[in-house]
């Protein structure tokens, strides 16, 4: 008899329980939905329409006209739903600019800052590259003749470009500069300077062969590189010079091998 009444004061104790809470859940239900309402008529206040773009940036090859009409569609969206990535995103997709930065400003603006490309040398016939070594432009309608011409199988822009910079650096310290830098399908390279001297280095110790040259030009050819057609750097210890003057008998000291890659 204890055993029962027992079981059933649990009972009526466990089902008072579940009757109360209910009410708790029916306040917090009317909380959310009232908060969701608040939070939506929020949004509807704020999400004003965006009434100007303001685009900063140095401008040479991007037109200002083109990046608004590519923001406009997005600014439709209203101030808070606008999507800033996908906003940067179509910015971005234009060859010529390398980043843009989107951002709100209230009441009603999108502040929108450009930074366009720069192209420091070409690549084969008519692309353009950055600092970085980015084809940033495959297919450039005009290419400027006073940018150094690189070249090399796909896949090797930033090889060859880091070459260049590497090369030009040195150049610069004896008042010279590199016109192109080539590599080919072997792996071998192949300099021209702005003077047009040619070098040839080959594929092998190719670092050993350029801090060669250099050492080259400083010396034996220090008061000659006017006169000189090529240099071949490609023997194992030496090199080899071709004269403008195919008279000239002069001849650079070297050891008499067959060049190698």
């Amino acid at each position: 008899m204890f055993r029962k009444q027992n079981r059933r004061r649990r009972e009526r104790t466990e089902t008072r329980a579940f009757e109360i809470s209910w009410p708790l859940v029916v306040a917090g239900a009317s909380a959310l939905v009232i908060g969701a309402g608040l939070y939506a008529a929020a949004v509807w206040v704020l999400n004003r329409p965006i009434d100007s773009i303001v685009i900063s940036g140095s401008f040479e090859r991007v037109s200002p006209l083109r990046l608004e009409a590519l923001i406009e569609p997005h600014a439709r969206a209203g101030f808070l739903e606008v999507d800033l990535g996908a906003t940067q995103r179509s910015l971005k997709s234009q060859a010529w600019v390398a980043s843009a930065e989107v951002r709100r400003k209230w009441p009603g603006t999108l502040v929108v800052n450009v930074r366009e490309q720069k192209a420091v040398a070409c690549w084969g016939e008519h692309g353009l590259l950055n600092a970085a070594g980015e084809l940033f432009l495959p297919s450039a309608e005009r290419v400027p003749a006073e940018l150094p011409r690189l070249s090399g199988p796909p896949g090797t822009e930033g090889l060859v470009t880091g070459r260049y910079f590497a090369i030009q650096k040195q150049l610069e310290h004896r008042g010279l500069a590199a016109a192109a830098v080539s590599l080919d399908e072997r792996g071998a390279w192949t300099l021209t300077l702005a003077n047009g001297l040619l070098i040839r280095i080959g594929s092998n110790s190719v670092e050993q062969r350029i801090e060669r040259f250099f050492k080259v030009l400083d010396g034996t050819l220090a008061n000659l590189s006017g006169e000189v057609d090529y240099v071949d750097m490609r023997y194992p210890n030496g090199f080899a010079v071709g004269w403008k003057n195919q008279s000239d008998v002069r001849a650079a000291q070297m050891e008499e091998v067959d060049p190698d890659a």
